[in-house]
This record gives C-alpha cells, sequence and structure tokens, in this order.
C-alpha cells in the first residue's frame, strides 16, 4: 500500500481552506448581525446600518452554507 501523499496534501489543504472560509463567513455574519442590536451609547455605534448588517449576514451564511453543501455534494456524488 502507498500513500499519494500529492493528494493527501491536495485534500488537506482544501479542508482547511473551506474550514477556515467557513468559519470566517460565519464569524463576519454574527457581526453584521451584531449592527442590528439596540445601541446604548451613539459613541460605540459600529457605523453599520441595521439593513444593511443584516444584508451582509445573509450573504455571509449563504456563502457558508453553499461551501458546505458543495463539499457533500462532492461527497456523495463523487
Amino acid at each position: 500500500m502507498t500513500v499519494h501523499w500529492g493528494s493527501l496534501l491536495a485534500v488537506f489543504l482544501v479542508s482547511l481552506g473551506s474550514a477556515v472560509a467557513v468559519v470566517a463567513l460565519v464569524a463576519t455574519a454574527l457581526w453584521g448581525l451584531s449592527a442590528r442590536a439596540a445601541v446604548v451609547d451613539a459613541a460605540a455605534a459600529s457605523g453599520l446600518a441595521r439593513r444593511s448588517g443584516a444584508a451582509v449576514a445573509v450573504a455571509c451564511l449563504a456563502a457558508a452554507a453553499s461551501i458546505v453543501l458543495f463539499g457533500f455534494w462532492v461527497i456523495i456524488v463523487r
């Protein structure tokens, strides 16, 4: 039995990259959703409007979901 190190490295890098991308997208979505929270102090406001924060969150969660679903598709179909 031989190990195809090139293929193993490719799988590792793609897995690492997709995991980092999903975590970054979910973190950005949570940051966007935090713009919708009530602001007690006007000086502490992030400058991100409520609607644009929700739009950022929806876009990031949709991108993260598409990455995960693509991974499932690759596992199941291939």
